[in-house]
Formats: C-alpha cells, structure tokens, sequence
C-alpha cells in the first residue's frame, strides 16, 4: 500500500483486506505480516488502532487453525512489545494489544515446549507478561478487564488441567503437565508458583475494588477455571462465599451505586447457581445455596424501598396525563349512628354503600372469606385500623350512654303498670350444687299425671356424654402414624442451618430448640424406648425379626427410614443420629438385664441395602456413614464387601475400608479381614486391595499365591481316551 494515501483511504483497503481473509482464512499470515510494518510507533493513531483490533481478532477466531497461530506468534510479539511497552500508547491500542496476547499465551507457551531452542521468543513472552502484570492496577477499567483476561490465560497455560478436560487442538489444552520434566527453559514448580500467586491476586479484586466492570470481569473469568483446573476450585469457592456484592450499600446510595450492585449481585448469584448445577453432589453446594438465598433476602431488603410505587402528587400541568399512581392512606370517615334502633351490623359497617351491606356473606365459602379476611388484616394501614376501632368504641359508647325510651301508655305491654317501678322482688339465698341435682333428678323421675307436670319436659336434665369408641391396637397405631407423618411433613418446612447447638449427647432433652434434628430426636426416641419398660415381652418366633414385635416402634421406624431415603445423601445425619439412639438403647437394656429384642444391626443392614445400590464412585457419603455409625461388625462389611461385584465402586469400597484401618482401630483388623476377601474373591479388586494388603499385612499375598498355585499343581489333569 502506498504511503501517500490518506488515513481513510488506507483504513478503506484495510477493511477489503479483512473481508478477504474472513472469506479465506489462508490469506491470514500474508496479511498479518503486511499489516504489521503499517502500524509502527510513527504511524497515526487510526491506524494503529485498526492493526490492533485486527491482532487480536486474529488470534481469536476459531477459524484459524492453532498450527497456523503458532507459527505467526513469534514475528507478532516483536510490534506487540512496542505497544505495550509504549508509556504513552493510546488506550484503544494497548487494550487490543494485551487482548492479542491474552490469546497468544498458550500457543507460545506450547510452541517453546515443542522447540526448546527458541529462546528468544520465550524471553520476549516473558516480559509483555511482566509488562502487563505491571500496568494492571493502574490502568483504567477498559484495561484492567484485559489484563484480568490475559492472568487468567496464564493461570490455565501454568496449572494442571483435569483429565475430562483435556482435548487436543484447542487453546485450553496448555496446561502444566504437557512440560517436560528436564525442560531447557521451563521450570514447573516456578510456573505453577507463579501461577498461584496470580490466581490470588485476581481473588483479591473481589475484595478491594468496588468497580462492577472490574468485578464482574474477575466474576466471568472464575467458572472456566473451576471447570477446567481442580486444583483452584476450594480456593475460588471460598472466595465467592466470603465476597459481598452489597458492600456499596453501606455508602448513601445513588443512581450508579444501585445498578453496580445489582450488577455486581446478580454475577455472583448466577456464577455460583452455575457450579452447583455442574456439580451437584460436591459437598460445598448447601453452602453455596445458602449464600445464594441470603444474597436473594438482602437485595430484596435493601431495595425494598426503591421498588415502591410514589405516592400521589398534584401535577404542575392541568393538561398533563400521566400513569396511574399509588395514593396515599385512605381516610376512613365513621359515619354516626341516626336514630334507633339499631342492629349489631348496623354498628360494625364502615361502609355506606347499599349493596355492600346487603350482600349475604354466607354464600362465601368460608375458607375463603379467612383467606380474604387474613390478607386484609395484614395489609391494612395501622392508623387506618386504628381510626376504625376508635369509631365504633364510639359508637357503642353512645348507645350505652343513650337513655332508656320512654313508654307509651297506649302501647304498653300488659301487666305492667307505672305504680310498680318501685317494686323489688324478694331475695333467696342461692341453691347449691347438690341441690340443683336432686331437684332435676327428682323432675326426670316423677310420673306425668296432668298437663301441669307435663310443662316439666321443658326442665333442664342431666346431660353426659356417649362412652368413646374402644381403642384397639390398629387404631391407635393408624392414629400414631397420621402423627408421625405430620411432624416428618412439619420437619421439611423448618430451616435446617437454624437453631443448630451443641447437644450433651443421649442426655440431652428432646425439643428444647424446636428444629429438626429435635423433632427427629423426638421420632427416634418413641420408636426405640416406647416399650422399654414393658415387662410381658413375647419370645421371638421362627422367621420373625426383631422388627415385626413391637408393631408402635416398628411403624415409626419405616416412616424414619422412608424419610431418611427419600435423599438419603442430605439426611445422612438423620440416619447416623437414629442409629446411635438404637446403639444406645440396645446397650443399656443389656445392661439392665432386659429381654428386649437388638434393633440396632437391623436398622444398620437395612439402610446399607437400601442406598449402596445408589452410589456413585465419587461418593463420600459411604466413607462417612461408616465412620460415623457407633458399631461395625461383619455383618455389616459385609455389604461393602458385595459392593465390589460392580468394578466402578471397587475404589470406593475399598477406599471406605482403608480410612476405617486408618481411624477406627477397634475394628482395624475386621476391615482389613474384608479387604482379604475382596482380594480373594474379585479379580478386578486385587491390584488395590494387594497395594493395601502388603502394608498393613505383609506376607498375605505371597502365601496366598503360593496356595493357589499349589492346588493348581494338584488338581489331576483330565484323562484322554485313546
């Protein structure tokens, strides 16, 4: 192109040159190459700022094959050094630029990893990078969010990346394992070092800046990382939970303050339902729904206010139209009572609308009218309430106050005469109790001769109630598990992160809090030492279980285990709690020298059979099961020990097995017994179960071996008929 040409014009031929490799993506490294001596440091602004942005969408496409990037990658850092480095480049230029490096890292990175030799690219990569991690904290938010993009870049380039993730031919698949222990010009410990550190250093944006573009850039560079590198995920995590969208609430608030918050709010809340989603099992996720719900609560307290309709204002303009406004409070006018009489309704109606107070109100159903009744209650106006009741205090007032109308002679009832005003009927001393007894027991007895004592039938008589139906056992456990239910349904209802307190163990009383782990104590308990004191204890019969004879218990045990299996993952402490009360129990009445039945190794076997089918192999829930329950017998590893017939859960089974050798030594030598067998019995279990054997039992393998091969050899070979 001729340098005669004006700026526009050359801007015009630029632009035909970018249609013609987005046609053609194999003109890319002619033109790449022609652009770069177009915009040196002399050349003007526009056209610097044009090869930039061209750079960096260059670098960016994914039409453009990696093979192709890396080989222009070398003779592009040279211009894109000067950019950066330039003290005084404009901004438009040096965003692009740090945006074309952002993509060139991990393709340099891969390229000095496959060409050890090529030293002089690496330096130069090595400093743009230091160059870059300077001006991050002073460059404006435009850079800034570039400079976060290309840390990021360099976290994933210099951490190990996660087997599922890794696929060839893409940008992300850079990572520190594909280094070369004995690399001539990579250290890895210094890389994953130094990866760290800025890991740490985009984290602590979270918590110094106040800036939402900032913030939200740093928000939407974390989730890949989390994806992709497993190693940063505890420290991301952690980070989110403790960081506040909210802080600006605290300063007075403005026009810009609020949107950077909701801004702000509303990153985090989507980035943290993202990676609950994508992993929903992680044991982080209750956290992370609870920061999520209490971000949720907090905006909508703060604003609340903001969200409010104005109250109503006269318009400046008689000819001014606008939308429908909130009024203020409705003043309540209580109107007076006219002349008498006057009915209940008549003193309760506020209201002077005809039809309103003619309106039958039982033809309402009433769950309805209780409905409308509570919402309206809860939505009044305080002072209007107040007003209201003031008005027909008053109104009662005056009829109390009114006085007695006078009679008409002419209306008169009969028998009543002015002259006996003064009359005061005789005073007799009260009958007691008994008396009024005897006297209807008397009335209810005597024989009608005559219409007089026929008049009696009017008497008050003694009245009782009808004898209640007889409560057999099936009614009263059918009425106990109607209870049961209740609670179990009034227990999902309650916050299970509220009223959590320190317990004194078996000692403690039962629903002191009134939160869930107390209610299911409250459960467990009626099901285990309901019949403790019973004396008549049946014999158990054959093929009967300790289960089936106590029906009470066994009934609100099934309702337990049902509960506890409906996500038995998030009630693995309901189950641990239940089973220790059972332990507990069975204990103490062995102690006593009771008869009742053992419950405790039932319950245990039959919530092991009800989830193992159910588990995954990263699954912790059995390592803590086992852990945590109070007793461990063979019975019971056992059931671990069937795991192993399916070879994904081979690990799990026998990882569970080693933390018990490891944390629990009462039963050290049963587990490792499983472990023997499992060794024994499954082939595809041997290699981990032989490297867990040969340390903690040396010499088992080496005789088992010898005893297989030996009735090998003694197993008599098949005879061949001639």
């Amino acid at each position: 192109m001729s340098t005669a040409l004006s700026v526009p014009e050359q801007i015009r031929q630029l632009n035909d040159a970018r249609k013609l490799v987005l046609s053609d993506v194999k003109y890319y490294p002619s033109v790449v190459r022609g652009i770069l001596d177009i915009i040196p440091l002399t050349a003007p602004t526009e056209l610097r700022r044009w090869g930039a942005d061209f750079l960096a969408e260059a670098f960016a496409t994914p039409a453009l094959p990696n093979g192709e990037k890396e080989t222009m990658q070398p003779y592009v850092l040279t211009r894109l050094e000067e950019m950066v480095e330039n003290e005084r480049e404009d901004l438009h230029v040096l965003r692009s630029a740090i945006q074309a490096m952002a993509s060139i890292y991990p393709l340099a990175m891969r390229w000095i990893i496959n060409n050890g030799y090529d030293t002089v690219t690496w330096e130069r990569m090595v400093r743009i990078k230091q160059r870059i991690l300077q001006i991050w904290d002073k460059a404006p938010p435009p850079v800034r969010i570039c400079c976060i993009k290309f840390a990021q870049r360099v976290v994933l380039a210099q951490s190990v990346a996660s087997g599922a993730e890794i696929r060839y031919g893409g940008t992300l698949d850079v990572s520190l394992d594909k280094v070369p222990p004995n690399h001539q010009s990579l250290d890895p410990r210094t890389l994953e070092a130094e990866a760290t550190g800025l890991l740490d250093r985009m984290l602590s944006t979270l918590q110094e800046s106040s800036d939402a573009l900032v913030v939200d850039a740093t928000l939407n560079c974390l989730s890949i990382l989390v994806r992709t590198r497993p190693g940063t995920s505890n420290r991301i995590v952690n980070a989110l939970l403790s960081f506040n969208p909210l802080k600006l609430a605290n300063s007075p608030m403005t026009p810009k303050s609020k949107v950077m918050i909701k801004s702000m709010e509303k990153t985090t809340r989507l980035l943290l339902i993202h990676l609950t989603k994508r992993d929903p099992h992680n044991p982080m996720v209750p956290r992370i729904q609870q920061h999520v719900e209490r971000m949720m609560r907090s905006m909508m307290e703060i604003f609340d206010e903001a969200g409010r309709k104005r109250p109503h204002e006269p318009h400046p303009q008689e000819a001014y139209e606008a939308k429908r406004q909130r009024v203020g409070p409705t003043q309540v006018q209580i109107p007076p009572l006219g002349p008498g009489p006057h009915s209940l309704a008549d003193v309760f109606t506020l209201i002077g609308n005809d039809g309103l107070r003619t309106f039958d109100i039982s033809r309402v159903a009433a769950p309805l009218v209780a409905k409308i009744a509570v919402s309206t209650l809860s939505s009044v106006d305080a002072q209007v309430l107040a007003k209201a009741v003031a008005g027909i205090r008053g109104r009662l007032e005056t009829i109390a106050s009114a006085p007695a109308p006078e009679l008409n002679p002419n209306t008169a009832p009969l028998g009543i005469d002015e002259d006996e005003d003064d009359y005061e009927p005789d005073l007799y001393q009260a009958e007691d109790t008994e008396q009024i007894l005897n006297k209807l027991d008397s009335t209810a007895t005597a024989p009608e001769t005559d219409g007089l004592e026929a008049a009696g039938d009017l008497a008050l008589k003694s009245f009782s109630l009808p004898q209640p139906p007889e409560l057999t056992p099936d009614l009263a456990l059918s009425a106990g598990n109607g209870i049961v239910l209740r609670v179990l349904d009034m227990m999902r209802s309650l916050d299970e992160g509220a009223g959590k307190k320190q317990k004194a163990g078996f000692l403690r009383l039962a629903a002191t809090s009134g939160n869930r782990e107390a209610w299911m104590t409250i459960l467990t308990r009626f099901a285990i030492r309901s019949s403790l004191d019973v004396d008549d204890v049946a014999v158990k019969e054959e093929g009967e279980t300790a289960l089936t004879r106590d029906p009470v218990g066994s009934s609100i045990r099934d309702v337990v285990y049902n509960y506890i299996m409906e996500d038995f993952r998030k009630n693995i402490d309901v189950a641990v709690s239940w089973l220790c009360e059972e332990w507990y129990t069975d204990k103490l009445q062995h102690q006593t020298g009771g008869n009742q039945p053992a419950h405790y190794e039932e319950c245990t076997l039959r919530l092991i059979d009800g989830f193992l089918p159910y588990l995954h192999p990263q699954d912790k829930i059995l390592t803590r099961f086992l852990s945590e329950i109070p007793e461990l017998n063979v019975a019971i590893l056992s059931r671990v020990k069937q795991m192993c017939r399916d070879p994904s859960v081979v690990q799990l089974a026998l990882t569970s097995l080693l933390y018990l050798v490891m944390m629990r030594p009462p039963v050290k030598e049963i587990a490792l017994d499983t472990v023997q067998d499992i060794w024994t019995q499954y082939d595809e279990a041997r290699p981990m179960a032989g490297k867990y054997l040969s340390k903690y039992r040396p010499g088992f393998i080496e005789a088992a071996t010898q005893e297989e091969q030996a009735k090998t050899s003694e197993t008599p070979a098949p005879a061949i008929s001639t």
